[in-house]
């Protein structure tokens, strides 16, 4: 049956219909994906959805992203997603990586076996520089507050650790295993700020040594996420499932 592209059926998809029609993944994160959870902690859903192709050909395109409709929850737009990927984003990157994916369709599926096509020597800059900005937050906080934002620096060094580690062996693994006591101290406020400050710092110096040593290609493979996008596309434009 040839796809409804009318200019009616096209413009009563809102976002929200987009999400919960369209969505091709999703998967749960934040202190859950991380295993930092704690009795009270939300549940962070990020989603990933398929604007279908005739949506492109009107004069007011798809949306790139959509906030909702559930609480705590949060989508982008296929290609988005995958632009945001290539730039390795560490957001979006540690998406990809979750170990509590809650739904995945067939192109879902591709999408996730395509995550090292996304992993370059290039998350050394972002998560790198993402991690100096939050520091530089932390630092204000305790001038300002006399405390930094405790639970802010737990993150900050399990994303530090992550990109180390990926560096050092090629792979993204969000979950912190036994760091997750350590790492729950420092949320408590039991490690002192000079401590904290310490391993940030000896973190950084090692993922910088594990860059020029790192498994990881300089750039992603671009090439094979455009072919990907390219048939997601087409397939959507045919009206095929």
């Amino acid at each position: 049956m040839r796809p409804d592209t009318s200019l009616t059926s096209l413009t009563s998809l809102t976002p929200e219909l987009l999400v919960r029609d369209h969505t091709v993944y999703t998967c749960v994160m934040g202190s859950r994906a991380f295993g930092l959870a704690t009795e009270g902690s939300d549940t962070d859903r990020r989603g990933v959805f398929l604007a279908p192709t005739a949506l492109f050909w009107q004069l007011d395109k798809p949306p790139t992203h959509v906030e909702g409709p559930g609480e705590d929850q949060f989508s982008w737009e296929l290609e988005r997603f995958c632009e945001l990927a290539l730039r390795a984003n560490p957001n979006i990157l540690e998406c990809l990586h979750s170990p509590l994916v809650e739904y995945a369709d067939d192109t879902g599926r591709e999408l996730l076996s395509l995550r090292g096509a996304f992993l370059s020597r290039r998350v050394h800059e972002t998560f790198t520089g993402y991690a100096r900005g939050q520091r530089r937050k932390l630092q204000a906080d305790l001038r300002n507050h006399g405390a930094p934002r405790w639970k802010h620096a737990m993150h900050l060094l399990r994303l530090l650790i992550s990109v180390r580690d990926l560096l050092r062996t090629g792979r993204l693994v969000i979950e912190v295993g036994e760091e997750r006591e350590p790492l729950l101290a420092v949320r408590r406020g039991e490690v002192p700020w000079a401590e904290v400050e310490a391993r940030l710092s000896r973190l950084e110096a090692e993922a910088e040594e594990a860059l020029h040593r790192s498994p990881l290609p300089a750039e992603p493979d671009r090439r094979r996420v455009e072919d990907f996008l390219f048939r997601v596309r087409r397939t959507s434009a045919l009206g095929s499932s």
